[in-house]
């Protein structure tokens, strides 16, 4: 079993993945933001420092699904990652242009080919009030300067994004405006049923109550 957690920036994707790590006795892969030398520049300067974050990122995403791949076919352990590598070319769109993006499309389909295929991925909604929201709470160094704009632009995108067939992957979608699986048990159990029901794992309920929708 391969899960995948895909939202905009402070949605939750990490802590929801490490929350359902025991409950799905899986190893989990989480996406390193802070070793890309280029990020603090970026948020400062988007249209100056764009090309090098996204390749950067590109390339660190690619090796790290590498490892899953591996993990997954040696270990036969159950995985959860907090990202897609698909969901790379989405931020290049946004933020790349011209040259650059035509660039940046030719290496990243070249190295897609290779990337593990999950079997589900949960797609974490959230407003841009809340998103700026938990950004803030979460007060890291290279988001203080993040503009309310790009987010908003960013969460258009997402939604445009999976509202879509996610190739062969079927996509659970979950409303987190009103969730808090850190200090509700109840909001994280019924999130780890709606993940079984999609992937027919015992145990789960036939009917969950809202506010989830998928």
């Amino acid at each position: 079993m391969y899960v995948a957690i895909e939202g905009v920036i402070g949605v939750g994707k990490t802590t929801l993945a490490r929350l359902l790590q025991p409950a799905f006795d899986a190893e989990i892969f989480l996406e390193v933001f802070e070793e890309n030398p280029f990020l603090s520049d970026f948020y400062g300067d988007r249209e100056r420092y764009a090309f090098q974050t996204q390749v950067f990122f590109l390339l660190s995403r690619y090796h790290q699904q590498r490892r899953i791949a591996l993990s997954a076919a040696l270990t036969e352990k159950n995985v959860i990652a907090d990202y897609t590598f698909e969901k790379d070319a989405l931020f290049a769109r946004i933020n790349l242009k011209g040259d650059e993006l035509e660039m940046y499309y030719k290496v990243h389909e070249a190295l897609a080919e290779k990337a593990l295929k999950p079997d589900l991925l949960v797609y974490l909604q959230a407003s841009t009030d809340i998103l700026m929201q938990r950004i803030a709470l979460r007060d890291r160094p290279y988001e203080r300067e993040m503009e309310r704009a790009y987010i908003h632009e960013l969460n258009s995108a997402y939604d445009e994004f999976f509202s879509k067939p996610f190739g062969q992957t079927p996509v659970l979608t979950i409303d987190t405006n009103d969730l808090n699986v850190v200090q509700t048990p109840e909001h994280l159990k019924r999130v780890e049923e709606r993940i079984r029901q999609s992937l027919s794992l015992p145990p789960f309920q036939q009917t969950l109550p809202a506010p989830f929708r998928g």
